[in-house]
């Protein structure tokens, strides 16, 4: 996937190609997506919603996930048999990827991937034997379902009346995810189910997860984790705290601008807060206890950082938000720079207001070390400023340059800093990125079969008529649009609510007049900011999970950052030049 984009960079100047690389490397996403996710499957880490958390401990949370597991065993098994049923047609239609590789083979990655993850759901839904084999009930009648199904689908006999009343099988799936089912199982079970109540074949999920995963612009997403999954890997962290902290750690609170600044930088590359906490949170709470920081200032300063870098390209859900609206990518790019840097400067300028009020300890100029640290991380420092450049001079796509951005940081890495080994180290970082791509990208694929359902039953249009005939104003719709996306981004990750929600929005923005690129912007913020939100806001479970501190205790630490963010995000929506004015420079 790094190299076929890499290859199409250095032929173009010659005026050639090579032959399938852009659907080739589209088929790989679809590949490691997949086998991602079914390891992700194996290793317990498909992304789930936090409400799990709150079946008390003991009998009760296993028997909720027993109950899950089963439920999401079932959900997979079904969408198993709707994938089979899109290879059966592709391989009739004769279809091919290109170089004569047929789409069948390409699309086989679907079936193989839904009948790992049941056969692990099942495994891990509990760990006795007889556990296992109540989980195993689960997953046979999804499966006997979906070979019905399969088959009367086959024979053009698939009647509304065949599934009967969807309401208590969704009302089951619901349950299963609030008790803690993967979030991929609740979004694909919801669209199989109501396709198949409709009497439309079960295929058209896995159609529209094929269509996405394949989309020209996707690739950008694994190959843009992988650079940030390098750099965390490697000692970039370091380096770049060592930058920071030599620039501007003079100032009262340096320490606490730094780590805002640190963990923007690695979450806009790795595109998910979780993995900026749970891989840096534990080196920065250790130098902000070093000079002196409040406990209960620090933990709230890492819970808000973890996804600062949301609005910063090349931050994946502004990809995403890109390909799901259909705006251009770079412009995103443009348009989240000064609303990113807004918010790293309200978190930072509270690190001040923090480091003058405790009186945390700061460390005097040196201009030599600052130098000297510059130098020493000049090759992270050139990361974005290659990426970007790459894509608004025109010489690279999104695509090629998320490659250029993969193979710099792993020659970075690997070969000047020398911090990963590429016999010991680089399976394991692979497997790592895979995992987190695989997690998100299938949920982003079936919440596409969702999309499209509710498309067909003009839910968006509805939406659209209700809203118009309800508010006149575009200042009071902004306002709604900001608590409802507050909702959903605390009890949905970015990614799904991207997939699910942007197709609802966007027709409504129009409709008001809304810019596309500061919606888009206005979406991004509120999402980042639902990381935040209690009671199920991401960040303060994962940072609950790091920092080994009651839930609780992250909530109150977290609350200033809440306030502090939300202004922010108020000034972004309301001051529509803060996403618009540096595009409006450049003429775009």
């Amino acid at each position: 996937m790094v190299l076929l984009p890499l290859a199409e960079i250095v032929a173009r100047p010659l005026r050639l190609s090579v032959p399938g690389a852009g659907p080739f490397t589209q088929h790989l996403t679809l590949w490691v997506a997949f086998l991602g996710a079914a390891l992700a499957a194996r290793e317990g880490r498909l992304l789930a919603l936090a409400t799990g958390e709150f079946v008390p401990a003991g009998a009760w949370r296993r028997a909720a996930k027993l109950f899950a597991g089963a439920v999401a065993a079932a959900v997979s098994a079904l969408l198993f048999w709707a994938c089979l049923e899109l290879v059966v047609s592709e391989r009739e239609a004769g279809t091919e990827v290109a170089a004569g590789l047929p789409a069948w083979v390409a699309q086989l990655a679907l079936p193989v991937g839904f009948a790992l993850i049941a056969w692990r759901l099942v495994w891990r839904a509990s760990e006795k034997r007889w556990g296992r084999a109540l989980a195993g009930v689960g997953l046979a009648v999804g499966f006997l379902a979906g070979w019905r199904f399969f088959n009367l689908s086959r024979a053009f006999e698939l009647m509304p009346e065949s599934l009967g009343p969807a309401w208590p099988w969704l009302t089951l799936v619901l349950l299963a995810t609030l008790a803690g089912g993967p979030i991929f199982a609740a979004i694909g079970g919801f669209a199989v189910l109501l396709l198949l109540a409709e009497g439309v074949p079960a295929a058209a999920v896995p159609a529209e997860t094929y269509r996405l995963v394949v989309s020209p612009t996707l690739p950008a997403i694994p190959l843009f984790t992988l650079a940030g999954f390098l750099l965390a890997e490697g000692g970039a962290s370091q380096r770049l705290l060592r930058v920071f902290r030599a620039w501007v750690g003079w100032i009262p609170g340096g320490t606490a601008v730094v780590c805002a600044a640190v963990c923007a930088f690695f979450t806009a590359f790795t595109g998910g807060s979780g993995v900026t906490i749970l891989a840096l949170g534990g080196v920065l709470i250790q130098t902000l206890r070093e000079d002196k920081y409040r406990e209960q200032f620090s933990l709230g300063l890492l819970t808000a950082s973890g996804s600062l870098g949301l609005l910063f390209p090349p931050a994946l859900p502004l990809i995403l938000y890109g390909i799901v609206a259909q705006v251009p990518i770079e412009d995103l790019f443009l348009g989240g720079l000064v609303p990113g840097i807004l918010l790293v400067a309200l978190v930072a300028g509270w690190g001040v207001r923090e480091g003058i009020r405790s009186g945390a300890g700061r460390a005097a100029f040196d201009r030599k070390e600052a130098l000297t640290a510059l130098w020493t991380g000049k090759w992270e420092l050139m990361l974005p400023v290659i990426v970007l450049a790459s894509i608004l001079s025109g010489l690279a796509t999104p695509v090629e340059a998320s490659a250029v951005a993969a193979l710099y940081a792993f020659i970075a890495q690997a070969f000047i800093h020398k911090d990963i080994s590429v016999k010991k180290d680089l399976m394991r970082v692979l497997k790592d990125c895979a995992l987190l791509i695989g997690g998100v990208l299938i949920i982003l694929g079936v919440a596409m079969g969702l999309t499209n359902y509710m498309v067909d039953a003009q839910v968006p249009d509805r939406m659209v008529d209700w809203v118009s005939g309800q508010i006149t104003s575009p200042l009071l719709f902004l306002l709604g649009l900001n608590l409802f996306l507050l909702l959903v981004g605390c009890v949905m990750d970015v990614f799904s609510a991207i997939v699910v929600v942007v197709p609802l929005i966007v027709p409504l923005g129009a409709a008001f007049g809304i810019d596309p690129i500061h919606l888009g912007i206005i979406f991004v913020a509120n999402l980042e900011l639902g990381y935040l939100t209690p009671p199920v806001g991401l960040n303060l479970f994962l940072s609950a999970y790091r920092f080994e501190k009651p839930l609780l205790e992250i909530w109150r630490a977290a609350m200033p950052m809440l306030v502090i963010l939300a202004f922010g995000v108020l000034l972004i929506t309301y001051v529509p030049g803060l996403t618009t004015g540096l595009l409006s420079l450049l003429g775009r």
